[in-house]
């Protein structure tokens, strides 16, 4: 939205991962991602001479180190002012290719993606700000970017930053709604990077790369739990990307059975199933215990099982969200469940009930 007196306002909307995680991450492998009604804000106003960066909730954000012999090694993946950062590069980069005079001007950052108390939900606010930051300056200079570009662009940016993953949430925070994602092949992108410019990249097709909009069936109520204890998205990968490395021909047959899996839950949704994406989902849960088997990695910590535990002998199927180890839980029930009910045995196992609902992108 962009006002009279040069001032834009963007948003970007938070996401939760239903099903495919760590599969996800490989190239072509399909996860079912959510868009929520929480979001990430950036307004842009034109300054003169010293520009500024401000957000409330990120002024408190520290960084994280390791030791490498005596050297400090800073992990700037979970630090909000990289993303914005690069998004800002990005953009910019890309106006300039279109032939955009570049402007001072003055962000000002705000997030319900955590709560007021400091809670990290895992809603992928790194994604999310990167595309609110995007989108913002795509406005600001005049760019028109389509989805698709929005999406490039973002995710370009974003891997800058964080490495590894499988940019789903940032596609999550483009479009809105249910999504089918398949990641795409980011070595190639690598390749390209250093033949063509951002116009270019931005117009090409992406090897793998898969977009596609759900519609949920209309009995269908997607439940999220809490548990308190938030988790790093980026070394729960690096950590399940070693054990891989020597578990080949193990993580090969996990790959394979996600897969299986999702084109049977999404399917669940082409065909308006509640059964088979429950179904779905229930078996993407055992998939990911025994890649935490296989792994060492702690992805469905107690309390998420408690979580899950109670949701499905209340007729419902859920697993935990994202990469685990603490973070949410997704619970997919039938609209006659007694939901009042459920979320009181989540409480007394103390587990935080979120009344977030879906965002669907007009």
């Amino acid at each position: 939205m962009k006002g009279s007196d040069g001032l834009v306002t963007a948003q970007a909307p938070g996401k939760l991962y239903i099903a495919g995680e760590y599969a996800v991450v490989e190239t072509g492998y399909p996860a079912v991602i959510v868009a929520l009604n929480q979001f990430v804000t950036v307004t842009v106003t034109k300054a003169e001479g010293i520009g500024r960066i401000n957000s409330k909730q990120y002024q408190e954000n520290s960084l994280t180190w390791q030791r490498n012999g005596d050297e400090m090694v800073f992990d700037n993946r979970d630090n909000p002012f990289h993303y914005i950062l690069s998004a800002i590069r990005c953009t910019e980069m890309y106006a300039r290719e279109l032939g955009r005079n570049l402007s001072v001007y003055t962000m000002d950052i705000d997030s319900d993606l955590d709560a007021n108390d400091g809670k990290k939900y895992g809603l992928g606010s790194s994604a999310a700000v990167t595309v609110a930051t995007v989108k913002a300056l795509d406005q600001f200079y005049d760019l028109h970017m389509t989805k698709a570009q929005l999406y490039k662009l973002a995710a370009i940016a974003h891997l800058d930053i964080q490495g590894n993953g499988s940019l789903g949430d940032i596609a999550a925070s483009v479009y809105g709604g249910w999504i089918a994602y398949r990641s795409f092949d980011k070595a190639w992108l690598a390749a390209e990077r250093r033949e063509h410019g951002l116009s270019e990249l931005l117009s090409m097709d992406w090897p793998q790369l898969s977009i596609e909009l759900l519609q949920a069936p209309k009995d269908m109520q997607l439940l999220i739990g809490w548990t308190g204890s938030p988790a790093s998205t980026s070394r729960l990968v690096d950590k399940i990307a070693i054990a891989q490395a020597k578990e080949r021909v193990e993580y090969q047959t996990f790959l394979s059975a996600s897969k299986n899996t999702l084109e049977g839950l999404i399917e669940g949704f082409r065909q308006q199933s509640l059964s088979a994406i429950q179904a779905g989902i229930r078996a993407n849960r055992q998939l990911l215990n025994h890649l935490a088997t296989l792994t060492g990695v702690e992805i469905e910590t107690p309390i998420l099982k408690q979580m899950c535990d109670l949701a499905e002998l209340a007729g419902g199927a859920a697993k935990s969200s994202g990469a685990g180890g603490g973070d949410c839980g997704i619970a997919l029930v039938d609209a006659s469940v007694d939901q009042a009910a459920l979320m009181k045995q989540w409480e007394q196992a103390q587990i935080e009930p979120l009344a977030f609902q879906v965002h669907e992108v007009i």
